[in-house]
C-alpha cells in the first residue's frame, strides 16, 4: 500500500503540536531580529578546505574598518573556526540580555555568533536524542539551530551580516527558506577543476533558489594548486572574479575584496 505522508502545510484541522503556528512565530522572530540588518551575505562552496571561514573573517574585517558595521555567523556548526580567525576568545560565554543573545565582539567590532562559544574544547557537536536514529533527525537538528542563530541573536543594526555556510548547499538552501528574500552570495573556490565542479553545483542550487550571486574569490592561488576555475565559474554564470588569494595574500588585496562587495549593493 503506498504511504501518504502529510506535511505540517497540509493540515486542515488544528493539530495538536501546533507545528503551523510555531514555524510561522519563528519565521516572525527571525524578520524581527534581521530589521535592522541591511544586508545578509552567504559565503558558500560546495568544496570543503577551499577557505570559506577564512574569507569571510578577513572580509569583515575589511568591511569594518572600511567604517561597515558588520556581524558573522558560523554556521558551520560541525567544524567552527570563525571565532579564532577573528580573536575572540572561545572560551568566552554567551550573555543573555533581555530575550536576546548578545553576540561576542571581535577584532575591529565584528559581531560573532558562532557553536564554539556553545562547545566544551575539543568536545564535538552532539544532540539529545536516541543515538540509533540520529542519522534521521540531525539534519533537522541543525536546521533549527541555524533558525535559532538567526532568530535569537541580538543583531541590532549592521549594514552586513556574513554567514559562513559548510560545505555543500544545504544549509544555504535552509537559510533561503528562513529568509524574507533570498540572501546574496560569494563563492570560494580553489583554482583546481575538481574545486570548481563542485563549487558549479554549489552556484547553480543556489541561483536556481533565488540567491543574487556577487562574484567569486579563488583562494590559495599558485603552482601548488594549478587550473582555473575562477574565470571558468565566472564566464558561465556572467560573475565576477572578486578576487585571487595567493597563499599569503597582502593586505591591499582584502580592502580590494571589501570595496568591491560594498559596491556591489
Amino acid at each position: 500500500m503506498p504511504m501518504s505522508i502529510r506535511t505540517y502545510a497540509d493540515l486542515t484541522g488544528r493539530d495538536q503540536s501546533g507545528l503551523g503556528e510555531q514555524v510561522a512565530e519563528q519565521h516572525a522572530r527571525v524578520r524581527h531580529r534581521l530589521a535592522g540588518v541591511r544586508r545578509v551575505v552567504g559565503v558558500v562552496s560546495g568544496k570543503g578546505g577551499v577557505g570559506k571561514s577564512y574569507v569571510t573573517a578577513h572580509l569583515a574585517t575589511a568591511l569594518a574598518r572600511a567604517g561597515q558595521a558588520v556581524g558573522v555567523l558560523d554556521a558551520d556548526f560541525n567544524g567552527p573556526t570563525v571565532a579564532r580567525l577573528l580573536s575572540t576568545d572561545p572560551s568566552e560565554r554567551l550573555r543573555i540580555q533581555g530575550d536576546a543573545v548578545v553576540p561576542v565582539v571581535g577584532r575591529d567590532g565584528v559581531r560573532c555568533m558562532s557553536m564554539t562559544y556553545l562547545l566544551e574544547d575539543g568536545r564535538p557537536l552532539t544532540f539529545r536524542g536516541p543515538e540509533h536514529d540520529s542519522f534521521v533527525w540531525r539534519g533537522a537538528a541543525e536546521a533549527a539551530a541555524l533558525r535559532e542563530f538567526l532568530a535569537d541573536v541580538a543583531w541590532g543594526a549592521l549594514d552586513v551580516l556574513l554567514i559562513d555556510l559548510p560545505p555543500g548547499i544545504q544549509r544555504c538552501l535552509e537559510l533561503c527558506d528562513l529568509l524574507e528574500q533570498p540572501p546574496e552570495g560569494v563563492t570560494v573556490t580553489i583554482p583546481t577543476p575538481e574545486s570548481g565542479e563542485a563549487v558549479r553545483r554549489a552556484l547553480r542550487a543556489a541561483a536556481d533558489r533565488g540567491v543574487r550571486l556577487l562574484g567569486i574569490v579563488e583562494n590559495m592561488v599558485g603552482p601548488e594548486f594549478p587550473g582555473d576555475a575562477a574565470e571558468t565559474l565566472s564566464q558561465e554564470f556572467a560573475i565576477p572574479v572578486l578576487a585571487r588569494l595567493p597563499f599569503h595574500p597582502i593586505p591591499d588585496l582584502w580592502n580590494s575584496l571589501a570595496t568591491r562587495v560594498r559596491s556591489a549593493s
